[in-house]
């Protein structure tokens, strides 16, 4: 087992690589890039100024060829991903092309926002849903399946978005009950540490309500139906007629084989630390890592698209890697080769 980690660990550099290589490749071949955006303005204000000798001149060929080399586009985009790379490998991500700030310190600022909202929306995602899908799968049928069912699927029905714009305009805007957006208030530096804490929490409610609001089906059926399967299973009905109890059956043998697939989808989950939802963000005013890849990517800002990606990709090769050693401690007949 041990060499198979070690050998996922080295396939995920030429995994980056891959991926990175293909946008890259993708972002010199789409128009309407910063380039031709500032062609764009250029000729706009020609056109405006009418001729004038200051405002109304075109673009010489030099300017022109200035600007390439200014977007990397002088290069074969090959030779310009190597260049790329080599800065990346030295901890340079680039300077954005439409705020002109490195993009290192624009993600290393919203970090902390997506790790917050997204290890909150994991954490209490799975402390809930588990319990929540065993006790479905126990009390299967019965007034508190039924009850628990219509609750977790009318909340799946529902957009995360649109719940979003209903909790802003009633419970934030109307009702005043909690901040309409922000990651905490504007005054929070000189609150004390617990104040901070209510504070931080206060104007989280209402966001994480909205990413929390779609996965909770997901998981609880996934752990009720694995769960269902496993206490139907002749290990299980066999544990029984040899006068093992029903409660120890299912927390002792049907369990822990109905936590793999719960174990696999922990891992491909992983990338809600930094992606989030761009759209709850844009609601409730949250600058995260999902809102900034969203906009850059509108603006067509690719070093910042390029180092969203770079930071994505990293977190779910690792979040694989972290689901495959869950699947190996939940079921030891798993061996890795």
């Amino acid at each position: 087992m041990r060499d198979y980690f070690l050998r996922r660990l080295l396939l995920i550099p030429p995994t980056l690589i891959g991926v990175t290589m293909i946008v890259f490749a993708i972002t010199r071949f789409v128009p309407g890039g910063p380039f031709e955006r500032m062609l764009m303005t250029a000729q706009m204000a020609a056109e405006e100024g009418g001729g004038g000798a200051s405002r109304g001149a075109a673009l010489s060929e030099e300017q022109i060829e200035n600007m390439k080399a200014y977007f990397g586009l002088d290069k074969p985009w090959y030779v310009a991903y190597v260049n790329w790379l080599g800065k990346v490998v030295q901890g340079d991500l680039g300077t954005s092309n439409i705020y002109n700030d490195s993009v290192w310190s624009m993600i290393k600022e919203r970090l902390p926002v997506s790790f917050f909202y997204g290890g909150m929306t994991l954490l209490i995602t799975y402390a809930v849903c588990v319990p929540l899908g065993v006790l479905k799968a126990i009390k299967h049928m019965t007034y508190t399946d039924n009850i628990t069912s219509i609750v977790i699927f009318g909340g799946y029905a529902i957009p995360g978005y649109v719940l979003g714009s209903l909790l802003v305009v009633y419970p934030a805007a109307r009702w005043e009950w909690f901040p309409m957006g922000n990651f905490r208030s504007y005054d929070a530096e000189y609150m004390t540490f617990w104040e901070q804490v209510v504070d931080l929490f206060h104007h989280a409610a209402l966001p994480l309500s909205c990413y929390l609001i779609g996965s909770f089906a997901f998981v609880t059926l996934l752990m009720k139906n694995h769960l269902l399967e496993n206490l139907a299973a002749d290990y299980v009905r066999t544990a029984v007629a040899k006068g093992v109890s029903f409660k120890r059956s299912v927390f002792k043998h049907a369990l822990r084989n109905s936590l793999i697939p719960i174990a696999t989808n922990f891992g491909q989950s992983f990338t809600i630390f930094v992606t989030g939802s761009f759209l709850i963000e844009s609601i409730f005013d949250i600058d995260g890592l999902g809102l900034l890849g969203y906009t850059s990517t509108l603006e067509r800002d690719y070093p910042i698209v390029m180092g969203v990606l770079l930071i994505s990709s990293v977190f779910m090769l690792v979040g694989n890697l972290i689901g495959d050693a869950l699947v190996a401690l939940a079921d030891p007949r798993v061996r890795f080769k």
